[in-house]
């Protein structure tokens, strides 16, 4: 496992226990620059971490020791804007990226030692508070969540695009965007593994929203919205991140405020959910995640 520690400007390295699900603390890369978001490819040979310090944004690939996690610098590259979340695509050809601030999606292209290039080969305009990107399963295309954040005018919208897969390329679909309630706020999404549905954490409206996803056009439609937050709850909070077990029954997104971690109950008919509980978890969950079999959640406080 790999934590961005950002005040620390380093990698920390775990391995995991899978009976347990402990951890141990095997040791850290240094990177300077702020590291935050991370995203590693679907065969696990790269990690690429991004830089958000002022003056010094950029990315950095590493290549990962299968035997003992560790990191091996490859290189660096500068970046117009300030990275809130990278993926790669379902083929690791592609790193795609976001950017709050400089109302931006881009893609860079992978090269087969695991350099990022320079330039990318996308730098599309969005609109303010872009905060996640992501490929669907069939990695025919790409959503970018935009949070609403009234002081800033956020977007308040999912953008929906065709995504090439050969040359990477991102065009906007009709409609090119999909809205959810009033400042509601999606933040980050997540694809169901067994059905056309999407869920999506809502940063301003403490909720997560069930989407149909219609897989063959590539547009979302929302269906229904659900409070993340106990009844009678009146403090301070926003949403994080959202993630689903690979089983598909179980669904989860933090409270950052109420300092919990909300669980729901997925109906395998449709998709819909049913609040579980809110469980207690570290000051501000701001990043979390979820084992490959499902039964262990790992969260991490600000």
């Amino acid at each position: 496992m790999y934590v961005s520690v950002q005040e620390e400007d380093r990698i920390a390295i775990f391995s995991v226990t899978p009976k347990t699900g402990k951890l141990k603390h095997l040791g850290d890369t240094e990177l300077k620059g702020r590291p935050a978001p991370i995203a590693i490819d679907p065969d696990q040979k790269y990690l690429f971490a991004g830089r958000r310090k002022a003056g010094d944004f950029g990315m950095t690939s590493f290549k990962i020791d299968r035997k003992n996690g560790g990191l091996s610098l490859i290189g660096s590259i500068p970046l117009e804007g300030d990275p809130v979340h990278m993926s790669t695509d379902k083929t690791g050809k592609y790193l795609l990226s976001a950017y709050y601030y400089q109302k931006t999606a881009a893609v860079h292209s992978i090269g087969d030692d695991g350099t990022i290039s320079d330039p990318p080969v996308v730098w599309r305009e969005t609109d303010i508070g872009a905060h996640y990107i992501q490929t669907d399963p069939a990695n025919r295309y790409a959503f970018v969540p935009h949070i609403a954040n009234g002081s800033l005018n956020g977007a308040n919208a999912i953008f929906q695009f065709r995504f090439d897969a050969e040359s990477g390329r991102l065009t906007p679909l009709s409609p090119t965007r999909t809205n959810p309630r009033e400042l509601d706020g999606p933040r980050h999404i997540c694809f169901h593994p067994g059905m056309d549905i999407v869920y999506s954490s809502n940063e301003q409206g403490n909720s997560v929203t069930v989407y149909n996803y219609e897989s063959n056009k590539g547009n979302l439609h929302p269906i229904q919205t659900v409070s993340t937050l106990p009844k009678g709850y009146d403090g301070q909070n926003s949403c994080s991140q959202i993630q689903i077990t690979p089983n598909g029954r179980f669904l989860y997104a933090p409270n950052r405020g109420h300092n919990s971690i909300a669980g729901f109950r997925v109906n395998l008919n449709n998709g819909h959910l049913s609040p579980i509980a809110q469980t207690p978890t570290e000051a501000v969950p701001r990043a979390f995640s979820i084992d490959l079999r499902g039964t262990f959640l790992y969260a991490a406080g600000l």
